[in-house]
């Protein structure tokens, strides 16, 4: 039995991992939940469950559970703060860690679970595109192990051999016969809106996603494919791959998750309902796999499989993603800072959806940081972007 312990519970990636685990009780055993302040959703992960621990960024939301698990006489005993979730991520019994916290605040607590050896299922991109060589380097000089659960690197991991699915991030992809890894993404629910019409969508447009259900922040960054500028970045660490051996297509039905081509011609895909369930559940069983719960993919009702370049003018984060990914790390970590404040700006209904671009390319032109050399370089980096972001929307407002 795995043990196992979830960094973003209440999250969707959290609640599809908790859904496998009601499927496979004799496999999975929750060690820790952690979550930032949805008391609610925890206190029923924790009636299904007892885990041992719990702990709540938010300390008024962790007290609240603490009495809510009182009266229904659950022993789970709840903490709270940014110290006390990166302890719960590498406590000694864990077997596996879920790092699914969205954003920034995934950084340390997924480090602390590499440091102390555990295996990680990444959801959380941030804490590797804003870290990229301290995170690979932490990774080879530990015991741990990565497997990708991002629907995009998952598929690109399934189809790899199994001794380069081993070693993430080390191999050469020309010296095993691979010609190029194709990332694939739906274009998110804006895709066929004019440019004109986009200073006038809502927040709620972009929620509605043809095929995925995500939470608010990755739904937002899917409509702008900033979101596929992130997954370029973590693409290039985890498969050591060059800007020449990564291409981009915008495939609609989000059938086909991912590619590898091979130098011999062959393409080889993993396809399947866009369903979080199926990546999450070949991690958490990897190397076997398992029922996730997920329904079948029915090639009778397939009409159609559209490909499609994406076009940098309609999407122009993702093109400021990738140019930020050449010039270095703390372009990275500004670019990721600046959109994280833009989008939670966008949100919160204080600036239209096309300033996201503007405010994020104004950031990432006038920033000027030395290449972070460890940690707390990074969130220094972070902290000072943060800042000159939420200037610059005051200026707009």
């Amino acid at each position: 039995m795995k043990k196992i312990t979830i960094l973003g519970s209440t999250g969707s990636i959290g609640i599809s991992t908790i859904s496998i685990i009601k499927k496979h009780p004799d496999l999975f055993k929750i060690v820790a939940l952690v979550a930032n302040k949805n008391f609610a959703i925890m206190l029923e992960q924790c009636k299904l469950f007892s885990p041992d621990w719990v702990a709540m960024k938010n300390e008024t939301s962790a007290n609240i559970l603490r009495i809510k698990l009182k009266e229904e006489k659950i022993k789970t005993q709840v903490l709270s703060g940014n110290k006390n979730i990166s302890a719960l991520a590498s406590l000694e019994e864990n077997d596996y860690v879920v790092s699914a916290i969205v954003g920034m605040a995934g950084l340390l607590p997924t480090l602390s679970a590499i440091y102390a050896g555990k295996t990680i299922l990444l959801a959380n991109k941030e804490s590797l595109i804003t870290s990229g060589c301290i995170f690979m380097n932490a990774l080879f000089c530990s015991n741990a192990k990565i497997i990708p659960i991002d629907s995009e690197h998952n598929a690109i991991f399934q189809v790899l051999p199994e001794r380069l699915q081993k070693n993430l991030g080390k191999f050469n992809l020309q010296e095993h016969g691979i010609k190029s890894i194709i990332l694939t993404g739906s274009g998110g629910p804006l895709y066929h809106l004019k440019k004109e019409d986009l200073p006038f969508v809502k927040p709620e447009q972009t929620f509605a996603h043809p095929n995925w259900n995500m939470g608010k922040k990755i739904s937002v960054d899917s409509a702008t494919m900033m979101n596929k500028g992130f997954e370029y970045a973590e693409a290039r660490w985890l498969f050591n791959a060059s800007a020449d051996e990564i291409n981009i297509l915008i495939h609609p039905q989000s059938i086909i998750h991912s590619m590898v081509e091979y130098i011999d011609g062959s393409v080889l895909a993993q396809i399947s309902v866009p369903d979080m369930k199926v990546a999450i559940s070949y991690a958490m069983s990897f190397p076997k796999r398992i029922s996730s719960g997920s329904n079948y993919l029915d090639f009778k009702k397939l009409n159609y499989l559209n490909f499609f370049e994406p076009d940098f003018k309609q999407f122009p984060c993702l093109k400021l993603t990738i140019d930020a990914f050449s010039h270095g790390q703390s372009a990275m970590t500004v670019l990721n800072a600046a959109n994280e404040v833009s989008v939670s700006a966008f949100l919160s209904s204080k600036i239209k959806f096309n300033k996201i671009f503007e405010i994020n390319n104004d950031v990432l032109m006038s920033s000027s940081f030395s290449e972070p050399t460890s940690v707390l370089e990074i969130l220094e980096i972070d902290k000072k972007a943060r800042i000159q972001t939420e200037k610059k929307i005051s200026s707009l407002i």
